[in-house]
């Protein structure tokens, strides 16, 4: 009788152990290859607020630094069957469709919430649906990655930045290629290739005036050291979607997708707050090490850059009204 009730009991032991390895074997892997650190707020929003959303049919499996799939491979990755998710910059999908270059381009997105606003609007359904059917790739959701801003080495006594003509023969380091060199003329400057790694140098000798980029960077690289004052200009709102593969898409039950597309929303929603903090936390620390913080007329920025790119090579694949229906979405 005991014998048999040991039986009994190991055999339900194995048909739990069995249907769980079922449970485990009916889940789909979804790798996520990101050349962000584990710490960025993307990484870090997918891993806390995504992957438990979608744990009960998916197992999200996250590798960093670029470590799985060489940066800027990605989209291909997912398009050829190899990788199922990432976080892909519109620069990345331009590389593709050229009309994307519009979601790169200067005071085209004004803040964050702008870029949820331009996401979910009609005018990006035909952009989203190319890169479905002609990639493979599902984009679910836009994260922000933040705002670039002038950073100065002259005192706001000695220049105060309000307006484009204000900028006119400040040697701006822009990074080297032809779109950031647009982009810094149009702010109206004298934009300087240079590669980053020298424009610690160049900012304390002088051989620049300033250079461009978000605050962590300012903080994270020391240029607050060698400068004086940060413009607000917020030129580029800068941005990734959460690319899906649509094989994998495909593959789930209508559920699981609307799961998948609320967990990538929440998880942009959740990044999103998280580096909005972090850059008006880092506002309080830049003033608190000297340097004077302060917004300039980011109306006239806005139509004297736009107006520069109008009938430019850089506008020439941007389909007709999107400019116009952007703007319309913002303040």
């Amino acid at each position: 009788m005991k014998s048999s009730f040991f039986r009994s009991g190991l055999a339900a032991l194995a048909a739990v152990a069995m249907t769980a390895s079922a449970v485990a074997a009916d889940k789909v892997t979804l790798r996520m290859s990101t050349p962000a650190s584990e710490t960025d707020q993307r990484s870090v929003a997918l891993a806390e607020v995504f992957a438990p959303e979608v744990a009960e049919f998916a197992t999200y499996e996250p590798h960093y630094n670029a470590s799985l799939i060489k940066q800027n491979s990605e989209l291909e990755a997912i398009a050829s069957g190899d990788l199922e998710m990432s976080i892909a910059s519109a620069q990345e999908l331009a590389q593709y469709f050229p009309e994307f270059s519009i979601f790169a381009t200067g005071y085209v997105h004004q803040d964050a919430d702008h870029q949820v606003r331009v996401f979910n609007d009609p005018l990006m359904e035909p952009f989203k649906q190319k890169v479905e059917d002609e990639l493979g790739v599902k984009l679910l959701a836009v994260m922000y990655l933040g705002r670039r801003h002038v950073n100065l080495r002259q005192t706001k006594d000695e220049l105060t930045v309000m307006t484009p003509a204000d900028l006119a023969g400040v040697n701006l380091r822009m990074p080297g290629t032809d779109a950031w060199q647009f982009l810094g003329k149009a702010l109206g400057a004298n934009p300087t290739p240079m590669a980053f790694t020298e424009v610690y140098t160049a900012l304390q000798t002088g051989s620049v005036d300033g250079q461009d980029n978000p605050l962590p960077t300012v903080v994270d690289a020391k240029f607050f050291e060698v400068t004086n004052q940060i413009a607000l200009t917020s030129h580029l709102v800068d941005l990734n979607y959460v690319a899906f593969s649509k094989a994998v898409w495909d593959e789930l039950t209508p559920e699981q997708q609307a799961k998948v597309q609320a967990a990538a929303e929440a998880a942009a929603e959740s990044g999103r707050k998280a580096q909005l903090q972090k850059e008006a936390d880092l506002v309080s620390y830049l003033e608190e090490q000297g340097l004077a913080i302060y917004e300039p007329d980011l109306k006239a920025f806005r139509e004297h850059v736009q107006s520069q790119y109008v009938g430019s090579e850089f506008a020439a694949s941007w389909p007709d009204g999107v400019l116009d229906k952007i703007n319309a979405l913002g303040n």
